[in-house]
């Protein structure tokens, strides 16, 4: 007898549920070379995320996290559990905050709320989902917010039971 084979991916659209909360798991832990390499990698020079003689004598007297750094992990966290394998496109980002600074050395763990869900008028296999994405530190403090929309595939006729 053959074993069943389970392939990891993300919800066809009819699997999400409006206003369920997906806690992404594991958390993930800021540093150093996370903030020094994304921040050079996308040409960002802001001292703040690369001087620690400057950052210190600011408001939070230490370099923050890059708050795209930030906003990109908190929504890639969610991609294994909501859209791996059954995204078409990413369709918007809006509503992004960010109310307390991320460190080096700072768990980021996000959770992930469906707050609207739809067919599509014009892709009749695909639907368009509306999440909420919250980031909070290794203490609970929001350290990031944004709404996503996606265009996700229906699924499959044959997967239908």
């Amino acid at each position: 007898m053959t074993a069943r084979e389970i392939v990891q991916r993300g919800l066809y659209f009819e699997e999400f549920e409006v206003d369920a909360r997906y806690l992404h798991r594991p958390g993930r832990t800021a540093t150093e070379a996370d903030n020094v390499l994304f921040t050079t990698l996308t040409m960002n020079t802001q001292a703040l995320h690369l001087d620690a003689a400057f950052a210190e004598t600011q408001e939070f007297g230490a370099r923050l996290m890059n708050s795209m750094w930030t906003l990109s992990t908190m929504v890639g966290s969610s991609v294994a559990q909501l859209t791996q394998g059954t995204l078409v496109a990413q369709l918007g980002l809006g509503d992004i905050s960010f109310p307390h600074p991320l460190f080096a050395g700072d768990t980021l763990y996000t959770e992930s709320v469906v707050t609207a869900v739809r067919p599509s008028s014009s892709r009749p296999a695909q639907g368009i989902v509306t999440i909420q994405h919250t980031g909070r530190n290794q203490h609970g403090t929001v350290v990031a917010t944004a709404t996503r929309t996606v265009l996700v595939h229906r699924r499959p006729i044959e997967e239908e039971s």
